[in-house]
């Protein structure tokens, strides 16, 4: 099994606790995700996040409907929270999100720890998996970069660096 790891980082000139408070929505991830996903929460309103709070989703991969179940693991507000993905299309998905004040704003961090089927057609798979998961996340640090005020420097752009970890 391999473990696919995707770090982004970017920084945003707002406050931490308003930050903090956008992401403690999960409904509006449905904002920040990619339009081709056709992503939707189907967890009603409020859902209230903490450990071990369950959320529904639908998406669309490649034209195919997917349901997507996660997991709150971990919720310390205003520092960090990991959400595992229980059901979905991924063997694991792991998403640590992390907020730290900075330079007079937030620097927001994405690691995500991934493992996607395929068995011995792995490697064939992976390419375009890799390709979708940089798109979401492009995608992603563009809306938040939009959501919480221009004026981004080169430094604070969003990176992606995937790394490979056998396990």
């Amino acid at each position: 099994m391999t473990v696919r790891v995707c770090e982004r980082e970017i920084w945003v000139p707002a406050k931490l606790e308003d930050v903090f408070q956008f992401f403690s929505d999960a409904h509006n991830l449905e904002r920040i995700t990619a339009p081709f996903l056709k992503f939707k929460v189907l967890t009603p309103r409020p859902i209230e996040m903490k450990v071990g709070a369950l959320i529904d989703y639908r998406l669309r991969l490649r034209g195919i409907p997917i349901g997507w179940k996660t997991k709150i693991l971990e919720w310390e507000p205003g520092v960090r929270f990991v959400d595992s993905q229980l059901s979905g299309p991924y063997k694991q998905w792991i998403h640590t999100h992390t907020f730290e004040e900075r330079d007079g704003g937030t620097l927001c961090r994405d690691r995500v720890e991934y493992v996607i089927p395929g068995g011995f057609l792995e490697p064939l798979v992976y390419p375009f998996v890799r390709k979708d998961v940089e798109s979401i996340f492009d995608y992603c640090s563009k809306v938040i970069g939009k959501l919480f005020g221009p004026g981004l420097s080169a430094t604070s752009q969003p990176s992606l660096k995937p790394q490979v970890q056998p396990r």
